[in-house]
């Protein structure tokens, strides 16, 4: 059909269909693409300091929650970017107080687009992995907040403002939260609000919702799990199904000191990983006793590549937390007092927070490992040796994922009674 057109004829011929054809997949291929924060004023010094701030805020809720023979895990991530879109909105000696207490920096140019970097890096929309976050606030129907602080958490945190009416449909604004936090976390986090939780008298919720699905880069084999002794304290043990790597394969990044033990675990792609610290002795004491930033850093710091029997059990947590208490202790006990001033948000002093309540959820297994966390805000009105080492984790230790990248503490743990889902 095309013989008797010159070849000029035939090239612009197949342009046009070309671009007909791309139109077509533009037409059709309406995936969504997921909302990007503003962060074009950020600096590396900046996100830095976020990520720094995140990682000792992490270290002091661990502090603040840990209970002796008792599961610890939370996302320090997620109460964090909750409370760091709570304090956008707070002034004077409110802001001053969430300021020291969450360690962020108090400069809105830096502190804003860094954490809008790390939302982006986070949210990234192709990886073999599943992570992301997601924010939001919920205003009362009738109540004034402020279109700048509702513009500031949209445009640095991606937070969608959903007016409800809590005065008048108290439970259904409350199931209306709880299922937002359940599509965003796969359904693993339920009920973040139980009832009696929301009032009447709330005024406005502010909700973080993380989630994490990743294989291991190297995955342990089912066939090599088996039930083994696990000592929960001097005399205490439990049987557990503990899975294990020891081929010529199984090679971590690994170190030991006098007293610990250190590994990490890749997820694929290796963007993603968990550290485990393993105290040797059993002594959990000695390192929470030394758990800080420096003491981390300098572990990870020697990790070295080598040939690892691992040795590590399978095990599923749900906690929940109200963090009122930790909070104030502190530092910011006027945020959850009628002295509050949170006028950054409604033009006058007339909020206090309520409650601030954690959730999580993990499951670690051969293949690899899921994990969800959300917190919500409640704001109510005014009135090494030669020898191949051997990591058999068949004791207490604590755990971290953390961006490759970056090295933000995304979630944390302590693992006393692997057979214990709390």
């Amino acid at each position: 059909m095309l013989s008797k057109y010159s070849t000029a004829g035939k090239i612009v011929f197949f342009v046009i269909l070309i671009a007909v054809f791309a139109a077509f997949l533009l037409l059709f291929n309406n995936t969504p693409v997921s909302p990007q924060a503003n962060d074009t004023e950020a600096t590396e010094e900046g996100i830095n300091k976020i990520v720094e701030a995140n990682n000792k805020f992490a270290l002091d809720i661990y502090s603040q929650i840990n209970t002796e023979g008792k599961n610890i895990f939370f996302s320090p991530y997620s109460i964090s970017t909750a409370l760091s879109m709570t304090y956008e909105g707070a002034r004077g000696n409110t802001a001053q107080e969430m300021s020291d207490t969450l360690y962020i920096p108090a400069e809105d140019e830096v502190r804003r687009p860094a954490v809008a970097a790390v939302y982006n890096h986070l949210n990234k929309e192709e990886a073999l992995y599943k992570l992301h976050t997601a924010n939001a606030i919920w205003p009362q129907k009738d109540y004034n907040i402020l279109e700048e602080y509702k513009g500031i958490v949209k445009d640095y945190y991606v937070g969608k403002a959903t007016n409800l009416d809590f005065k008048n449909q108290t439970e259904q604004s409350r199931q209306t939260i709880n299922s937002w936090v359940e599509d965003k976390t796969n359904n693993k986090i339920k009920n973040l609000f139980a009832k009696g939780s929301l009032t009447s008298a709330t005024r406005l919720v502010l909700t973080n919702a993380i989630y994490f699905k990743g294989d291991w880069a190297q995955q342990f084999d089912k066939k090599n799990t088996k039930e083994e002794s696990f000592t929960v304290s001097e005399g205490n043990t439990v049987e557990i199904p503990m899975m294990s790597q020891t081929g010529d394969e199984a090679e971590f990044d690994y170190t030991e000191t006098k007293n610990l033990q250190v590994l990490e675990l890749p997820y694929e792609e290796e963007e993603l990983s968990m550290t485990i610290f393993l105290p040797k002795e059993n002594n959990l004491s000695y390192l929470e006793e030394n758990l800080n930033l420096e003491n981390i850093k300098e572990w990870k710091d020697n990790l070295r590549e080598r040939r690892v029997d691992v040795y590590l059990p399978k095990f599923t947590l749900n906690t929940k937390y109200n963090l009122n208490d930790n909070l104030k202790k502190l530092g910011m006990p006027s945020a959850f007092s009628a002295n509050a001033d949170f006028s950054g948000m409604t033009g006058s002093k007339d909020l206090f927070i309520s409650l601030v309540v954690h959730q999580a959820f993990i499951d670690v297994n051969e293949e690899g490992t899921e994990a969800a966390a959300a917190t919500g805000v409640v704001m109510k009105e005014t009135a090494a040796p030669i020898n191949i080492p051997v990591f058999k984790a068949d004791h207490p230790f604590i755990f971290m994922i953390q961006d490759a990248k970056n090295q933000e503490i995304l979630f944390m743990g302590k693992i006393v009674n692997p057979a214990s889902e709390q």
